[in-house]
């Protein structure tokens, strides 16, 4: 039986938007640098200045019509990140989220989705946006099972996102009915004891409504350091190449979720470069991303 293909949502469709227009071009004509098992699945993200959005602040500030338009391009789907998990009624009538919809709803080709939290905006979206499709938001925080087995239940939700630490609860997740619709998050560096994952998302939903409020102030452990992929690797939870071809994929699971919308250009190309490029492969592309003078990698 031919194995499923694993298809990769990587970050920062507006943020990185930059890269991508110097990465994307390698993909199509450089096939021999990539490995053939797996595929770009979606690009996620949100410009600046958006109320919906979530998870992380957005901060691109390229046209969003010249942005699906590359998408388009590559015959990529493309995901707008409207995951604020505290929008109220009065919210719903953002222009510049609409607009957004608007635009990548009636794109035409590959279907574009929306990646969200809150069940007022879903309904929304579902009642004016039709041709979106949804993905249940890792910010809803899924770590008890049974959550997990009852979003994947809902037909609302072409994919759900669960919390990371559900990746490696394989005697659970091998009696899962929907395992076409669950998206693994490959390379969290978030502390798997903590305990204010919910909270440290519900302040970035509070500063894209514009509310006054203090930065979450991470208490893991090394938790000042940043993300460090290197350290991710090291987490229980992570996903690596070899996990997704050798368990994910033969359990039927097909679906993986890279996350650094705030990471920099140069750290999303050491996600490109690990997840997608053969190791033989993985200098010249390199070089061939560093060497543009016009790519500010850092």
């Amino acid at each position: 039986m031919k194995q499923e293909k694993a298809y990769y949502h990587l970050p920062g469709l507006f943020e990185f938007y930059e890269l991508y227009r110097e990465f994307l071009p390698l993909y199509r004509g450089h096939r021999e640098y990539f490995y053939d098992w797996c595929s770009i699945g979606s690009i996620y993200g949100a410009p600046a200045d958006c109320i919906w959005g979530g998870g992380r602040t957005g901060f691109g500030g390229n046209d969003p019509k010249a942005v699906l338009a590359l998408m388009q391009e590559y015959g990529i789907s493309a995901r707008l990140t409207f995951s604020n998990s505290l929008l109220r009624e009065e919210h719903l009538s953002d222009r510049k989220c609409n607009a957004l919809c608007a635009l990548f709803a009636q794109s035409g080709g590959v279907e574009n989705g929306v990646i969200l939290h809150s069940e007022l905006l879903l309904e929304y979206l579902r009642t004016h946006y039709p041709q979106l499709y949804l993905v249940s938001s890792t910010t809803k925080v899924l770590t008890d099972f049974r959550q997990l087995r009852d979003e994947t239940a809902r037909e609302e939700f072409r994919y759900v996102v669960p919390d990371f630490r559900l990746n490696k609860a394989f005697d659970r997740l091998a009696g899962l009915k929907e395992k076409r619709k669950v998206e693994f998050l490959c390379n969290e560096c978030c502390w798997p004891g903590c305990r204010e994952r919910k909270e440290c998302y519900e302040n970035v939903s509070r500063k894209n409504l514009g509310e006054r409020c203090p930065d979450h102030i991470c208490a893991a452990p090394e938790g000042e350091k940043g993300y460090r992929f290197s350290a991710a690797m090291k987490n229980p939870a992570f996903i690596g190449i070899r996990d997704i071809r050798e368990t994910y994929l033969p359990m039927g699971f097909s679906q993986f979720k890279i996350e650094g919308r705030g990471l920099g250009s140069a750290m999303l190309l050491e996600f490109i470069l690990y997840y997608l490029t053969k190791p033989e492969y993985q200098l010249p592309l390199r070089e061939e991303m560093y060497l543009d003078s016009v790519l500010d990698l850092f």
